[in-house]
C-alpha cells in the first residue's frame, strides 16, 4: 500500500522487451537504496515489484496487462517518474490509501497558473468519474490530490508549488495522458450498497 506521497522523481535510465513484457531500468538514488529485490514500488502510481537493485538504480517489469491499463507503455529513457517506496507499518498516512492498482488512463485538458500553483482540469471516463467527488482523494500520477471540482466528463485539482516541485505534474502539459486510481472506499461503498455490481475500469 501507498499514500501517493511522492518521495522521488525518478528517470528512466533504458528500457528492454517486446509485447510480452517490458523491464524498465530507473535511476533513483534516494529510493533505490531503500529497495530490495521483491520489494513493492509505486512507479507514476503503478505498483511494480522490484527486480534488481544496484548502484542507485532498479529494475522493474510491466505486463501487457498493466501496459494496456496505464501509461507505462509511452515511457521513453530519459523520462521522468513519480516514485514511492511501500509503506510501512507505523509510518505517517499523508495522503490517502493508494494501493497502485491504476483504474484507468485520464487526459490533462487545461493547466492554468494560480497563484504560485496551478489548477489543472483532468478528463476522465464514465467508468471512473461515479467514484469521483468533490474535496475526495484521486491518484493522479501516484500523487495523492484533492478534487476541488467536477462534471460530468472531467475533474479538476489545485496543485501547491510544493507537488508542482516535487513531482512530474509540474510539467504536465495539456493533452499528456496520466494513471488514475480512484480511492478504494468509494469502491467498497459502491459494493456495498449494490451487491451485484462488479467494480472497477
Amino acid at each position: 500500500m501507498f499514500t501517493g506521497i511522492i518521495r522521488e522523481r525518478g528517470r528512466v535510465a533504458g528500457i528492454k522487451g517486446d509485447a510480452d513484457a517490458r523491464h524498465f531500468r530507473i535511476e533513483a538514488p534516494a529510493t533505490a537504496p531503500k529497495l530490495s529485490v521483491g520489494d513493492s514500488v509505486s512507479v507514476d502510481g503503478c505498483c511494480l515489484t522490484a527486480t534488481e537493485v544496484a548502484n542507485g538504480e532498479f529494475a522493474v517489469t510491466a505486463v501487457p496487462e498493466t501496459i494496456s491499463r496505464t501509461t507505462l507503455g509511452g515511457l521513453a529513457a530519459g523520462d521522468e517518474v513519480n516514485l514511492e517506496t511501500a509503506t510501512r507499518a507505523g509510518e505517517p498516512l499523508g495522503g490517502h490509501y493508494v494501493q497502485g492498482h491504476v483504474d484507468g488512463v485520464g487526459q490533462i485538458e487545461s493547466v492554468e497558473p494560480e497563484e504560485e500553483g496551478s489548477h489543472v482540469r483532468i478528463s476522465v471516463s464514465p467508468d471512473l468519474i461515479r467514484y469521483c467527488v468533490e474535496k475526495g482523494s484521486i491518484a493522479v500520477g501516484g500523487v495523492s490530490l484533492t478534487i476541488s471540482a467536477l462534471d460530468d466528463g472531467a475533474f479538476e485539482v489545485a496543485l501547491i508549488p510544493h507537488t508542482l516541485e516535487q513531482t512530474t505534474l509540474g510539467g504536465a502539459q495539456p493533452g499528456d495522458a496520466v494513471n488514475l486510481e480512484v480511492d478504494i472506499l468509494a469502491k467498497y461503498v459502491e459494493k456495498l450498497v449494490h451487491p451485484g455490481t462488479i467494480t472497477g475500469a
